[in-house]
């Protein structure tokens, strides 16, 4: 990484409106790194391309004007819009905005202004996608048959790119820049040349460059000497017919001086970069981008760097990031548990819908718990479409057969993802649900007393409609394996579990016993027979797929 020096310049927030999946949201980032967790269709990706098209007008290395399609357009404003016409109104043709705001620095001085939808008095730049009435006779003719329009006609939009001082944007003028690194539209070679010729020109003198260019040289003037190569020309000379009366051979071209600089290639352990495994490729595409890009970036963007990647080389490649990216703001989209534990859980913001959601933003006891986790199950229930909390692995596998024969597969099939967790952790994992309005149902013993040890517990989440918390009302079976042997009938059991208990206190004091739990569970989990589910289990399966 080069040594020059960098301003910090950093994005405090971006506000997107209709611009693709995102209806009217707003997200605020902070210095440093930042890191972006969500489902594949949460809108990451679209995160990292807004703030690059608010800094470079392009989308995708193209110019957005060109790229524009009514694609762009938010899905609900679209529908929104043709239903307007279809119900004989007249609605504007939804306006797509983009805003990035930017910390005040003598680099960004000259951007501040209140052209935001904030009115804010700070530096930022807004692209917009608008209606332009230059085209509002070919507009009328277009809806005047409104059962026909089936998606915004962006035909008649025009793009404007200003800062927030109401000036029109001159890219070669604007002192802030940005990175956006995904390795999955890299070229390796590209790369890889630039890297060995940064090289070059880092680490070797004009005396070593000439003499590896004559060396080269030589090599080239050798290769017609070649016996092999005598024969083949003169064979080729005395064939050539009347395509030339001149000597036809084949030789390497040395016209150039310095052709050994596209020729030679870096290889690793003796093999061609290009031949390495998918994510030894992977980690060298960003950090190659890195060495390439980030040295006149102010902003890095970077997607999903654990693609292909092991455990050993994802430490190395964020090890790298980390180091070279120390002076910048990063931002970085992942799914991965172990980049968020390695980067850091505090920085972590959680896409979900329209909303996100910080980890500082949560209670502290919360957010202590979270950083105390492995980080595994916090990224589940982010990335689950709905969540069951259980109380332990005997609920979590009862749970999943209870599913199973309802809905004729496991849950994880439908998105809904069964979470054991134990204690108070059930709460610090609906301080999470509750931001991110995600579908969750907790399955709790009554522990003898359902009132005080559930219904009060959890009194305050139940006023969220996403949220159920479900539990018996037998406060003579506290627990689950209880509620199995009431529900099911001791033959049954007996049956399930091999044994030949005389009595339903000998089923309960064998069942309840901690070293056999598992054990239980996992027979009734896998049994043939035909099981009737305590009914507060049965009450979370059929809520969760509401």
């Amino acid at each position: 990484m080069s040594s020059k020096s960098h301003q910090p310049i950093v994005v405090t927030k971006l506000i997107m409106k209709n611009f693709r999946r995102f209806r009217d949201t707003v997200i605020e980032f902070t210095s440093g790194l930042n890191i972006i967790v969500g489902d594949n269709d949460a809108g990451k990706s679209t995160v990292l391309e807004a703030i690059n098209l608010a800094l470079t007008g392009r989308w995708q290395g193209k110019q957005f004007a060109a790229e524009f399609c009514s694609h762009f357009i938010n899905n609900e404003a679209t529908a929104e819009y043709v239903s307007g016409l279809a119900a004989g109104k007249r609605p504007e043709p939804p306006p797509v905005i983009v805003e990035l705001f930017l910390a005040e620095t003598p680099a960004t001085a000259m951007l501040k202004g209140t052209n935001n939808s904030l009115t804010e008095d700070v530096p930022g730049l807004r692209l917009t996608a608008t209606f332009d009435p230059d085209f509002a006779d070919e507009y009328a003719e277009f809806i005047r048959q409104p059962a026909a329009v089936k998606a915004v006609p962006t035909e008649y939009y025009r793009i404007d790119w200003y800062d927030f001082a109401y000036r029109s944007v001159n890219p070669r003028a604007l002192k802030v820049t940005a990175s956006l690194i995904d390795a999955s539209r890299i070229r390796l070679q590209s790369g890889a040349d630039y890297y060995l010729q940064r090289i070059i020109r880092d680490n070797l003198d004009a005396r070593q460059r000439a003499q590896l260019a004559r060396s080269y040289r030589s090599m080239l003037e050798r290769f017609a000497e070649d016996p092999a190569i005598r024969t083949i020309n003169s064979a080729l000379d005395a064939s050539k017919d009347e395509i030339t009366t001149k000597e036809l051979t084949l030789e390497t071209d040395s016209s150039q001086s310095n052709q050994w600089d596209t020729v030679l290639a870096p290889h690793l352990d003796r093999l061609p970069l290009h031949q390495s495994g998918r994510g030894e490729q992977n980690s060298l595409k960003i950090l190659l981008a890195l060495s390439r890009k980030a040295e006149d970036a102010h902003v890095i963007l970077i997607e999903e760097p654990e693609n292909h990647l092991s455990f050993s080389s994802l430490n190395q490649l964020l090890e790298r990031i980390s180091s070279k990216c120390a002076d910048r703001q990063v931002i970085v989209s992942t799914h991965s548990s172990y980049v968020l534990n390695k980067l850091g859980l505090e920085r972590l913001m959680l896409l979900s819908a329209n909303t996100v959601t910080r980890t500082t933003d949560l209670p502290v006891a919360t957010q202590t718990y979270f950083r105390k986790l492995s980080g595994y199950d916090t990224l589940r229930l982010v990335l689950a479409k709905a969540v069951i909390l259980v109380e332990g692995p005997s609920d979590e596998l009862i749970v999943q057969r209870a599913y199973y024969d309802r809905h004729g597969k496991r849950p994880i099939e439908d998105g809904v993802d069964v979470i054991n967790v134990r204690g108070l952790a059930a709460m610090r994992f609906l301080d999470l649900a509750v931001p991110l309005q995600r579908r969750t149902a907790v399955v709790a013993d009554n522990d003898g007393d359902y009132v005080k040890k559930v219904d009060k517990k959890y009194a305050s989440y139940l006023r969220y409609p996403f949220i159920s918390v479900h539990r018996s009302e037998d406060n003579g079976s506290p627990t689950l394996e209880p509620q199995m042997l009431a529900a099911n009938g001791l033959e049954v059991v007996n049956r399930v579990l091999n044994k030949s208990f005389s009595s339903k206190e000998e089923a309960i004091s064998y069942m309840t016993n901690d070293s056999h739990k598992t054990d239980i569970a996992l027979a009734f989990h896998d049994t043939r027979e035909t099981l009737i589910m305590p009914r507060y289990i049965q009450e979370a399966v059929d809520a969760i797929v509401q």
